[in-house]
């Protein structure tokens, strides 16, 4: 397939009227040609979207333990351009999250977009940050109940909380097992996030929510993500969980490498306003914001993934050129998935087409 006309933005490279050809799968070369199999009319061409911390869509919950809400959750995705879709639990009890990671393991031999593993949020978090995660579940950590999931279907991600008694140990087993430890739910303070970080943390987990903030004789969760280069952090940008000032203050301080675009999204996307549950708590929806009846917290995200990216740019006035690692090659960067988020001879052809309102007009998996 020779696609031409293409704008096309990658990161670290930028071209209009560009042609991208592609075979078996992958991108053979970009160059100039004028006709081809599909013009694309100067419309943005970018790398497929990575989102690697998603619970559900369009009423359909990774928890529900169903191929069949995995497989609507991943068509709903491509809709967004999300070509790598992390699945993500909650906190959920240990028999019925054996039951969601044997559902994911069933279902991804026959998966519409890349499914390299899963992000395991929960169980192993602080009860008194539980935010939208059911307290009624959480417990210590347990290295093997870990091993048990890892090994039904493997874990990219683990968001815990690192303060708990065991934390920095199931760190450092996690770490070895190739697992990408995240901080998660949490009230550890920043001496404990860099105690944490010598024992293989990595990413922080909706940077922002449900964990310690800034303050100026302690700076937190927060302040540790803002300050300390080692550490990547998710960031839900809907303008709703992080103000607009805080995505304005995270993109000045924060080097682009260590940002990555997530959209926390629950079965609540792509739906009306109205009444609906996530992981066993009663959640309403009213202006596209989801939040828990009992006490007002938010309950993950409506987000759609490009309209992140749209709000990024809105904020920081800068080039898409220059936002455009946030969503897609940082997450492959970070959790070594090969030949994923750039737009180059020899990638994985996994692409987005947007118009110049950021709506997805195509999506590419694999060049098909």
């Amino acid at each position: 397939m020779l696609l031409t006309n293409a704008h096309v933005i990658s990161p670290g490279f930028e071209k209009e009227n560009a042609s991208v050809l592609i075979e078996n799968g992958r991108i053979i070369a970009i160059g100039n040609e004028s006709s081809g199999d599909l013009d694309l009319g100067g419309k943005l061409l970018l790398p497929g979207f990575i989102d690697i911390h998603s619970h559900g869509a369009d009423g359909a919950d990774v928890c529900d333990a169903s191929v069949d809400s995995l497989e609507h959750i991943a068509r709903t995705k491509l809709k967004e351009g999300v070509t790598t879709w992390l699945p993500t639990t909650l906190t959920q009890p240990q028999d019925r999250l054996i039951e969601v990671v044997q559902a994911i393991s069933n279902w991804v031999d026959s998966a519409p977009l890349n499914v390299p593993g899963m992000h395991l949020e929960g169980p192993f978090i602080n009860r008194e940050q539980a935010g939208a995660q059911n307290p009624q579940y959480v417990r210590l950590p347990d290295i093997n109940e870990l091993r048990t999931l890892h090994e039904i279907f493997p874990a990219l991600i683990l968001s815990l909380a690192p303060e708990v008694p065991g934390g920095y140990d199931l760190i450092r087993e996690a770490a070895a097992m190739g697992i990408t430890p995240s901080a998660a739910h949490t009230k550890a303070d920043y001496h404990c996030i860099m105690s944490a970080v010598g024992y293989g943390l990595k990413h922080l987990t909706h940077f922002g929510n449900a964990m310690t903030g800034l303050h100026h004789r302690e700076i937190g969760t927060v302040g540790a993500g803002l300050l300390e280069d080692c550490l990547r952090l998710e960031l839900i940008a809907d303008g709703i969980h992080l103000a607009p000032e805080m995505l304005e203050l995270i993109f000045s301080k924060v080097p682009r490498e260590n940002i990555m675009l997530i959209t926390d999204s629950v079965s609540s996307s792509w739906q009306p306003d109205g009444e609906t549950t996530l992981g066993g708590l009663d959640v309403v929806i009213k202006d596209g914001i989801a939040r828990l009846k009992s006490n007002g917290a938010l309950a993950g995200s409506t987000l759609r993934y490009p309209l992140g990216l749209k709000l990024i740019q809105e904020i920081t006035n800068e080039p898409l050129g220059d936002l455009v690692a946030t969503t897609s090659w940082n997450q492959a960067r970070s959790l070594g998935l090969v030949d994923l988020g750039k737009i180059e001879p020899g990638f994985i052809a996994d692409l987005v087409v947007l118009n110049d309102e950021f709506e997805v007009e195509r999506t590419f998996v694999r060049g098909q």
